[in-house]
């Protein structure tokens, strides 16, 4: 037993920490060696969307003490830099396991501090939260929740007062505060004066500002059946009631996971990205002859789209395609609407299809491209408002934004725009999927995957750190036969270009990214999850498509250069 870990857990066997938790660590010290190490090797950190772990007693755990301490570094900081008179939260939490009894303790600690908490009633998609903080004038925001991670997981996400979450230097900020607090300064005790419990208010302002900004002027919205999944997610709140208001009449929920069950019992995953969360809702779908299946993650700020091709069957799309039928629909709109005086702008991230940005130059629309996660994208319209106008945008992993009303990915909207579409289309003798081919013909056929590899624990954490050092230090010369043109390394902040012997500077802020460029157009990227115990390869291959009637057989090239690249990598 490394002997730092075990006087790290020793002191988890004192005061200030209750009984139960100092006799779980005591037992640990005498029979399970390996949980201790695991339970206490590191400290959980801030990723690219907050903090994730396991629940349990530790340092490297989600707990009453690693949440107390986070949230007194955080109230600690509002009080120093916060000019308000009345100082201000707002918390909200999904339906995982200790989520509701967390958020209460996180309320407590605030409170205790002298800052009022604004915490929802029950559960609800985080999207509420990020608009809830600008609706309500509050400082910050607090929302318990793992997203789409397995069961034993719970999480923390803080947001700041434009909604977003929060970033460089920010964060490291708060970091720092949070760092510097003593287990035993947690003040726990709470003040219930200053807690204020919020509910339908909010809900009917955000549906009325989604239902706003995720319609536009579908003829005939009674068209379209649609099949919706929540997979036992907070969405069941909102999801329902914004397609009832928006017109969609022909809605239909997949009983089996419509309540919430922070087991997520019938899925592998409770991830819109996995295919097999798809199996109930398919088969539903074929029954009752669905045009597009809708299917959002636990805390429903990721949406999933299936939509007919036209053999009649299912195909579920990737986020990147999504993404892609999403800008064009918004740009399209934005110029039928007289909307676009040339200052407009698109989100997206380095790991996404390559594709947005031409669709936005057909237009003159900017699209500005930053790290992975939706507070870089947030950060883009905070730093541009007064200026520059955002429209929409998203990521790969199945997130998108319409408007900036909200400054998180958000699915209740970005479902309601997907319904737009398609049923936009349909009434024009068209479809979902069509659309997405029609860009396809027009900009290049973009086919894009995700290997992720999951390494978990110590070892796991320095196979990533090994991987990462070994494709820096000897990096490919050549993928699928192609040589390798450019690198763009975001930690360094340098990109290369091999051909020149250039290099230039890369204008984001350093994260531990990798990017490589081929001379044939591929594109392959890898990164260490930042808030799961995985290193993430993306591969982006592009090739013209002549015609709509050809697209069957460019896919399958296109899906065979991908198994190379692969190949390439041993994946």
């Amino acid at each position: 037993m490394n002997n730092d870990i075990l006087q790290k857990a020793k002191v988890w066997t004192q005061p200030p920490f209750d009984e139960a938790t100092r006799k779980e660590v005591m037992e640990m010290i005498s029979n399970d060696p390996e949980k201790l190490m695991d339970s206490f090797y590191k400290n959980l950190e801030f990723g690219t969307g907050g903090m994730r772990g396991i629940m349990g007693v530790g340092t490297n755990r989600i707990n009453k003490y690693t949440l107390g301490r986070n949230t007194q570094g955080l109230a600690n900081y509002i009080n120093r830099v916060s000019d308000k008179k009345e100082k201000s939260v707002a918390i909200n939490y999904d339906v995982r396991h200790n989520s509701k009894e967390f958020a209460k303790l996180v309320a407590d600690v605030l409170t205790a501090n002298g800052i009022r908490a604004y915490l929802f009633a029950e559960f609800r998609p985080t999207p509420e939260l990020s608009f809830a903080v600008r609706y309500l004038g509050t400082d910050a925001g607090i929302v318990l929740t793992a997203s789409h991670n397995p069961p034993e997981y719970n999480g923390y996400k803080v947001y700041w007062s434009d909604g977003a979450q929060i970033v460089p230097p920010q964060d490291q900020e708060i970091v720092d505060e949070i760092n510097s607090v003593k287990f035993d300064e947690i003040k726990f005790t709470p003040n219930e004066e200053l807690l204020t419990y919020v509910g339908k208010e909010l809900d009917d302002a955000f549906l009325k500002e989604s239902v706003t900004h995720g319609t536009f002027d579908a003829p005939d919205r009674s068209n379209i059946k649609i099949l919706f999944t929540p997979l036992h997610g907070t969405s069941i709140k909102l999801m329902p009631e914004a397609m009832k208001r928006a017109g969609f009449t022909d809605f239909h929920i997949v009983e089996e996971q419509m309540n919430p069950d922070p087991e997520f019992s019938t899925v592998q995953s409770p991830n819109p990205e996995e295919p097999e969360a798809f199996t109930i809702a398919l088969k539903k779908a074929d029954e009752i002859g669905a045009d597009l299946i809708l299917a959002t993650d636990p805390d429903s700020d990721r949406i999933a789209v299936a939509v007919r091709e036209p053999d009649g069957k299912m195909r579920l799309l990737n986020g990147n395609q999504t993404m892609a039928v999403m800008d064009a629909f918004l740009i399209r709109k934005w110029k039928e609407q007289g909307k676009l005086k040339g200052n407009e702008f698109i989100g997206s991230t380095i790991v996404s299809t390559d594709m947005i940005k031409k669709i936005g130059a057909v237009d003159n629309v900017e699209v500005k491209v930053g790290l992975t996660g939706f507070k870089w994208i947030a950060k883009m319209i905070r730093e541009a408002e007064g200026e520059r106008k955002f429209i929409g945008g998203g990521e790969e992993s199945f997130g998108f934004m319409v408007g900036d009303f909200v400054r998180d990915k958000d699915a209740i909207t970005s479902g309601l725009l997907a319904a737009e579409i398609a049923s936009e289309a349909k009434s024009n003798n068209s479809s979902f999927f069509e659309e997405l081919l029609k860009l396809y013909v027009r900009h290049g056929f973009y086919k894009e995957a995700l290997v992720s590899l999951v390494k978990k624990g110590i070892e796991g954490q320095e196979i990533i750190k090994k991987m990462m050092r070994d494709f820096r230090h000897n990096p490919p010369r050549t993928f699928d036969g192609s040589p390798v043109v450019r690198i763009e390394d975001y930690k360094t902040s340098v990109a290369k270009n091999i051909m020149e012997g250039t290099e230039e500077p890369i204008k984001v802020p350093s994260s531990n990214v990798l990017i490589f460029y081929t001379e044939d157009g591929s594109k392959i990227a890898m990164r260490p999850s930042g808030t799961e115990p995985k290193i993430k390869f993306y591969f982006s291959v592009n090739k013209p498509l002549d015609k709509i009637e050809n697209f069957k057989n460019t896919e399958q090239e296109l899906d065979a250069k991908i198994q190379r690249l692969k190949k390439d990598l041993s994946l």
